[in-house]
């Protein structure tokens, strides 16, 4: 039952009551009841405003997508999105890319990062990618971890040789 007959029901019920038009409670109801109706039917007209602004947002998202496929192409490391999912098509890991020239920010899969820049699709300049500093803060923490490990398993030793003297 929507808002509208629902409304009606309870009208129904309220004149099957058959209560004195004259007592101020019964006017009370008659006026809840009118206020509730005019309510329902601005509902209903709110709903299809909504409907109808949701159909035209899907059409522009699809315009969009296929503006966006005849500018990018298919494969071109960027990110492709599924509105049906709302997901990304794939499982790989997606990164945003501000490109120096405008601004501009791009989505952009790891393939794109690997291969150490790509074009932007918006002003054409080369965005390049320096994963120098990063090697290096990886390699230290590799070397930390190493350190870790190795104190671990000395103190696991440690405690096995106390338990093999007690």
């Amino acid at each position: 039952m929507n808002l509208t007959e629902r409304i009606a029901y309870i009208r129904g019920l309220a004149d099957g009551l058959k209560l004195d038009e004259n007592r101020d409670e019964v006017k009370v109801i008659k006026a809840m009841i009118d206020l509730l109706e005019d309510m329902a039917y601005d509902v209903a007209e709110m709903e299809e405003v909504v409907d109808e602004v949701c159909n035209q947002v899907d059409e522009i998202d699809e315009d969009l997508a296929e503006v966006e496929e005849e500018l990018y192409g298919d494969d071109c490391g960027y990110a492709s999105y599924d509105k049906d999912t709302d997901e990304f098509s794939d499982d790989e890991a997606y990164y945003e890319v501000t490109c120096p020239a405008c601004n501009n920010t791009t989505i952009v899969d790891e393939d794109a990062l690997i291969e150490g820049g790509l074009e932007c699709p918006y002003c054409k300049a080369e965005i390049e990618f320096d994963f120098s500093e990063l090697n290096e803060d990886i390699d230290a923490l590799e070397d930390a971890d190493k350190k870790a490990d190795e104190k671990a398993d000395d103190q696991a030793e440690e405690k096995k040789e106390d338990k093999a003297e007690k």
